[in-house]
């Protein structure tokens, strides 16, 4: 049998450097901390990455640029069902990084390459969402002016930023569990495309509800954990 290579250090130090900040928070994390999960020593962390910061700023990267293509298959959706799976996928990315948004206001104020960066994927994301009701508004899908696309689109923006921040608070003890996780995304999913049933018609505004029920989550779920 053929031995699989060792995956390389500097990939390692970033795979545990983001399960750490996503369970404790990028500022409760310390390099002695990493370097011990690791097993190995701060020297060696420090030769990789020289400064936290680097770490942190290497993991943005990561999210940015598996956060690139779903913003291009994002142009081809047209109907709710796309839809709802390309924010089910934004919501799981974001939670895959979950630190960043978790931290986000403390991160932006001391990296100035997040700082930038973030700005641009802000303006970069809503304006796929933007797009997104655009097309469902001219699909007829929604029935909306459109004076009222730029507004959800930002609620939405606003959702996928923060949605990991409200559901920690309700119960930070099942913040790092997988499966939470992947509830929460579905919850987080409805949540986002609740905002557009005003504009839906009755059919659907029941497909929104199939969906929900095939996530197993329901409208009161959405809000509670």
């Amino acid at each position: 049998m053929v031995k699989k290579a060792p995956r390389r250090t500097a990939e390692r130090i970033l795979e545990v450097s983001l399960d750490l900040f996503n369970r404790f928070g990028e500022p409760n994390v310390s390099t002695t901390l990493i370097s011990g999960a690791l097993g190995i020593s701060p020297g060696n962390l420090y030769y990789h990455y020289p400064a936290k910061d680097e770490l942190v700023n290497a993991l943005f990267d990561r999210y940015e640029i598996e956060l690139r293509p779903l913003l291009v298959d994002a142009v081809t959706v047209n109907d709710l069902e796309g839809s709802w799976h390309l924010l089910q996928r934004l919501f799981e990315l974001n939670w895959a990084h979950r630190f960043l948004f978790r931290d986000l206001n403390d991160l932006l104020s001391k990296n100035r390459h997040l700082e930038t960066h973030f700005q641009q994927i802000q303006i970069d994301v809503t304006g796929a969402l933007t797009n997104l009701l655009q097309r469902l508004r001219a699909g007829n899908v929604l029935h909306m002016d459109a004076s009222q696309v730029a507004t959800t689109a930002s609620n939405l923006m606003v959702l996928l930023c923060y949605w990991f921040s409200f559901v920690y608070v309700q119960a930070p003890r099942l913040a790092a569990s997988t499966e939470q996780g992947k509830l929460d995304s579905a919850r987080g999913t409805h949540q986002a495309l609740s905002l557009l049933v005003p504009w839906l018609e009755a059919d659907d505004r029941l497909l929104l509800q199939e969906l929900s029920s095939g996530e197993h989550c329901s409208p009161l779920q959405a809000t509670t954990s």
